[in-house]
């Protein structure tokens, strides 16, 4: 603390911002991207745009048997079976279905009316980039907390950093695009940061609370011996567990139950959950969507599934603590945001990944050698990490969006081979600035990243038939707005190229005025000097 409370800040928010500020670049896209999970699900299923999904009980009950007899054909052993139901942003029969720990789960997705095969390209869809938001596709305890240690680090340096800019409002207002390189990505970085400070205070901490009984399991652990399913169900979050009976039994047509449910509670119905469904004790959970509002809390109707009698009706009566939780959960998703919102959501998330971008670069750009010298080796990997990054995530996700509309319809992991575009992408943009210099790498990323943001909506119009702008019909609304938005981001990437190649330093008046006054020769030392001051304080 020899350089005091707020040089120590300083120190802090800077080496706390680049230590995890590129897994929480990767974090703040794709949990953007997730605002729009569904739309661009069904933006990667183009076969489903014609189709409509039928959510009266009769025919939701249907699919339901439909469900339940694939299952029962194909997955007789399993444990529990998850009939997700057709819905407005999904109109399939989404079937998934776990037997035991260490076996791969099942999947299957389902015409709901006809019971064949889905005529739908095979893909992850927005799920990947939800998921991979707060796992980073690894496995998910390793990935959760990997990203729960970063966002407790993201916390520190979102705090430090308030502390450290003493002028942070006034410093909102300011943007000096014609002093030095240093500072005006300095004031970049205050603008994103500032302007919406409390969404990223917010998502920040309500992303932690969200896995909190993960990194902290300890009161559950002891009160409830590891029974964390009996917490739950004493918190109202989900309903009593009826543990097997151990002995056969048959279970009961689901369709009766599916319509009883529906009769029970108002809001949509989302899936079903049968537990032990070869067993006398098997449990039929129907599960809704929540409510609008904060609280992220599903309705739930258990039956008894050899018999069909409800056992338990869940709607409300959340516990106190629970109903906290719940509302941070719901106010990390935005699930309650109407369209409106959701777009304030979406631009405050691109202003998160926008503040994080400008601290990797600004870290880097303090740290230029003089002119003549080669930068040493941690600068150079620092640098091509901060390319990779800034432009070969978004890049990769272009190409994630590419393959989806390139590869084979029939190819046989088609989905995975979607997911490998995107990190085959993502791992060229970082090795390939390490041969080149930094400024034509900077040029040449960016000019890459809008050529395949470019190349989505070109190729969508192009290889899609039944593609709104060539047909006049189907979800008009969806994939024009999808391929609007990719090409403003296009453009954007574009100028960013074009402003980076044209960028000749400080300005030239000042450069003029050193050369006309040898006794000045001592400024730009002094600048940089201020400079670096100013980047503390």
């Amino acid at each position: 603390m020899k350089n005091g409370f707020r040089q120590s800040m300083a120190w802090l928010h800077t080496w706390a911002g680049l230590i995890v500020g590129w897994v929480l670049l990767a974090v703040f896209v794709t949990g953007t991207a997730s605002y729009y999970r569904a739309d661009l699900s069904r933006w990667m299923r183009p076969e489903l745009q014609h189709v409509s999904a039928a959510t009266d009980p009769a025919a939701l009950a249907k699919a339901a048997e439909i469900g339940v007899a694939y299952m029962t054909e194909h997955a007789p052993n399993a444990r529990i079976w998850f009939i997700g139901l057709p819905r407005a942003e999904s109109p399939v029969l989404d079937l998934f279905w776990r037997t035991k720990p260490g076996t791969p789960p099942g999947h299957a997705v389902l015409d709901p009316v006809t019971g064949a095969p889905a005529l739908m390209r095979d893909t992850k869809g927005g799920d990947f980039l939800y998921r991979f938001h707060f796992e980073l596709h690894m496995p998910p305890l390793w990935g959760r907390w990997i990203v729960g240690i970063c966002a407790m680090i993201m916390l520190v340096a979102i705090v430090s950093g308030i502390v450290t800019h003493r002028r942070i409002f006034a410093d909102f207002f300011t943007l000096r695009r014609d002093k030095s390189a240093q500072r005006g990505w300095l004031d970049a970085h205050n603008v994103t940061g500032v302007l919406a400070l409390p969404f990223h205070l917010m998502i920040t901490y309500t992303g932690i609370v969200t896995l909190a009984l993960m990194y902290m399991p300890w009161g559950v652990t002891t009160a409830y011996r590891g029974d964390n399913q009996t917490f739950y169900a004493e918190s109202g979050q989900i309903t009593a567990q009826r543990p097997a009976a151990g002995r056969p039994g048959q279970l009961a047509p689901v369709g009766p139950m599916v319509t009883r449910a529906t009769a029970l509670v108002s809001e949509p119905l989302e899936r079903l959950s049968v537990i032990n469904p070869k067993d006398a004790n098997a449990t039929v959970v129907a599960v809704f969507e929540e409510p609008h509002g904060l609280s992220h809390a599903h309705p739930q109707v258990a039956f008894d599934g050899t018999t069909g009698a409800v056992v338990e009706v869940l709607q409300g009566g959340l516990k106190p603590a629970a109903e906290t939780f719940t509302t941070m959960v719901g106010l990390h998703e935005a699930h309650f945001a109407g369209t409106a919102l959701r777009i304030l959501f979406f631009v405050c998330g691109l202003m998160g990944s926008a503040m994080v971008a400008t601290g990797l670069i600004l870290w880097s750009v303090a740290r230029l050698p003089k002119p003549g010298t080669q930068p040493f080796l941690g600068l150079r990997l620092v640098q091509a990490l901060n390319i990779g990054t800034v432009a070969g995530l978004p890049g990769g996700i272009a190409a994630y969006f590419l393959a989806n509309r390139l590869l084979p319809v029939g190819l046989v992991g088609r989905a995975d081979w979607e997911v490998y575009a995107f990190f085959c992408t993502w791992a060229l943009a970082i090795l390939l600035p390490l041969a080149r210099p930094q400024r034509r790498a900077w040029v040449e990323a960016m000019a890459v990243l809008a050529m395949l943001t470019l190349a989505v909506p070109v190729i969508d119009v192009a290889t899609m038939p039944a593609h709104p702008l060539r047909t006049g019909t189907g979800d008009a609304a969806l994939f024009l707005w999808f391929d609007g938005v990719l090409l403003a981001l296009a453009a954007l990437f574009a100028l960013c190229a074009r402003k980076v190649g044209r960028y000749q330093g400080p300005g030239a008046n000042r450069r003029t005025a050193t050369v006309q006054a040898p006794r000045a020769t001592i400024a730009p030392a002094g600048h940089q000097a201020a400079e670096r001051h100013a980047a503390m304080t």
